[in-house]
């Protein structure tokens, strides 16, 4: 599997993990993302079930596991955390970050020592090591119930399936140029995106943030400029119900 550090502070940094070679072609790549301060952790949408051993394997050759204290799911969809019983195994006084609304449907993945730290809709704040990170409504986007990660001192979002494109796994993993990058991003957000107004709320609420790296669960990742022109596209853009 993919390692690269993506941003690294006085404080705490940021690693991606991804593009998984082994993988079965039939299972759509994920991107995993972990914020590692001191003796702390975070490791965000953990992944599948059939991710687990190659994502144990790359987390181990940059922090023993007892610093890996907190994990995070945007939603409850399998990709994002069916690999949960086996976490639950490995790290078992981790806490889990995840929508109230999608516990009863998360603990089906198998839930018995890592403890439950459920999100309440306006969001809420948690301190990894000397950061604190920001739990940012997503909601509608897809999932009823969904989050994001802001950092404000890396000025990272990790944006869960919104920027998600459908590439394969040797793709790189930055946009290289974004109006060839649209036509592998369009279907994916006209279909899995119900709201046009959720989407127009969201987006008005990023425009307020200071974004230089914002990082999907699919596809690549935008720095500097490309952010503000995803954001432009993404708020013209018809989705769900509103075809």
């Amino acid at each position: 599997m993919k390692t690269q550090l993506l941003v690294e502070t006085p404080t705490h940094k940021w690693l991606y993990f991804g593009r998984d070679p082994e993988k079965n072609e039939k299972i759509i790549d994920t991107n995993q993302y972990l914020v590692q301060s001191g003796n702390q952790s975070l490791l965000m949408d953990p992944g599948g079930i059939e991710l687990f051993a190659p994502m144990l394997a790359s987390l181990v050759r940059h922090l023993p596991l007892e610093q890996l204290t907190y994990l995070f799911a945007s939603h409850q969809d399998p990709d994002i955390i069916s690999s949960l019983g086996l976490w639950d195994q490995t790290l078992p006084k981790a806490k889990l970050f995840a929508p109230w609304l999608w516990e009863g449907f998360i603990r089906h993945f198998g839930m018995n020592n890592i403890s439950y730290e459920p999100i309440k809709d306006k969001g809420g704040k948690l301190l990894v090591g000397e950061v604190e990170l920001q739990f940012i409504p997503a909601h509608y986007l897809h999932a009823s119930g969904n989050f994001h990660v802001y950092d404000p001192v890396a000025k990272v979002l990790m944006s869960g399936d919104i920027g998600a494109a459908l590439e394969p796994a040797e793709a790189d993993i930055f946009v290289d140029d974004f109006a060839t990058h649209v036509s592998k991003m369009e279907y994916f957000h006209r279909r899995w995106m119900p709201s046009n107004r959720a989407k127009s709320n969201w987006v008005s609420r990023m425009r307020d943030l200071d974004i230089q790296y914002m990082c999907p669960q699919h596809g690549r990742i935008f720095k500097g400029h490309q952010v503000k022109q995803f954001l432009d596209w993404f708020d013209t853009l018809e989705v769900g119900i509103a075809l």
